[in-house]
């Protein structure tokens, strides 16, 4: 898939559910409404849509919610994408992102479903932050599902928002722990999605700024790294872990996007920081449409792929840019 400005289009990203364990302060509502159960596609409605996708040349896959471990029998998704795997034709990569809630549970069915790879999101190392941030997390819980995915066999990477006056103190400490357990660790800026009970002005901290009270203390080293994703990664010469830096706001990274983002709903997010979004629920659910139509709806909706977004953070500007929520698209 060629979208038009010559991008080849060979990541999705795949909410599974809007609903999540957590509250997370940059992310949800606390009182959050969500969708009707009749308006989310069955698993093996996901796993139709996600086969349309690979057949037309996606290579990897990232699982998302909400918190997609949650969604109850996730693991039977999991299981027949990761049997895509080295096929011919199939996937390269399967990956999730989770807030580690479920792991203790899952990380054994994950590895041996074929995932090797997840994110967790984790924005502090100190117990009473974590629980203000996430407002009903419990940081030994996270921990716990850390551990047990590493020593079922999963690379993890924890993903930290940074946040002003809440985290922005903590970026040596988090290197530090990192290093010990050997995992990597990746910032993200965060995003005008949804409307929140704080002011994003108030939560914006920009990487750029990060990195460089980083470097008084740390060496990071160029690398040309790449996961897929729109991280810029840099080695950490004192641990030997990667860590990576995601800017949409202080650096646009849209000229390099290969990737969509399909919701629950069947909605399919051309961009993550635009509303024009295509419907692959009513073709999917048509049964006069078949495999051939729902691929040309697929295609048809990678010619409307903006060149980019337009993130805005600003005190006169105090409505996000984008009404939804980033539990919505999963981020």
């Amino acid at each position: 898939m060629i979208d038009p400005f010559g991008r080849r289009i060979s990541y999705l990203r795949v909410s599974v559910t809007d609903r999540c364990d957590l509250r997370c302060t940059y992310c949800m509502a606390e009182d959050m409404t969500f969708l009707p159960k009749r308006e989310v596609l069955t698993l093996e409605e996901l796993d139709r849509l996600c086969g349309a996708f690979i057949g037309l040349g996606v290579e990897k896959i990232r699982l998302t919610g909400g918190e997609p471990l949650v969604r109850r029998n996730v693991i039977e998704l999991v299981r027949s994408l990761g049997a895509r795997i080295g096929t011919a034709g199939g996937l390269k990569e399967l990956t999730i992102t989770t807030n580690g809630t479920q792991l203790t549970k899952l990380a054994d069915d994950l590895y041996a479903a074929g995932v090797r790879r997840i994110n967790v999101s984790m924005d502090t190392l100190d117990p009473a932050v974590f629980k203000s941030v996430t407002r009903w997390g419990d940081l030994g819980k996270t921990m716990d599902g850390i551990f047990a995915a590493k020593a079922a066999g999963l690379a993890v990477k924890i993903n930290a928002v940074a946040l002003k006056g809440v985290n922005e103190g903590e970026y040596d400490r988090m290197l530090t722990w990192c290093g010990e357990h050997g995992l990597d660790l990746t910032l993200i800026e965060t995003m005008p999605l949804g409307a929140i009970s704080g002011d994003r002005a108030d939560q914006y901290l920009p990487l750029s700024m990060v990195r460089s009270r980083l470097r008084e203390h740390w060496t990071l080293e160029e690398t040309d790294y790449r996961t897929g994703g729109p991280a810029r990664y840099f080695t950490v010469k004192e641990t030997g872990r990667r860590i990576g830096f995601i800017t949409p706001m202080t650096h646009n990274f849209c000229e390099t996007c290969n990737r969509v983002r399909l919701t629950c709903t069947g909605t399919l997010y051309m961009c993550l920081g635009q509303e024009d979004a295509a419907d692959l629920r009513a073709p999917l659910r048509d049964p006069a449409v078949g495999e051939d139509g729902l691929r040309a709806a697929i295609e048809a909706a990678m010619l409307r792929k903006p060149k980019g977004h337009d993130f805005i953070i600003d005190r006169r500007q105090p409505a996000p840019a984008l009404a939804r929520h980033m539990s919505v698209t999963g981020g």
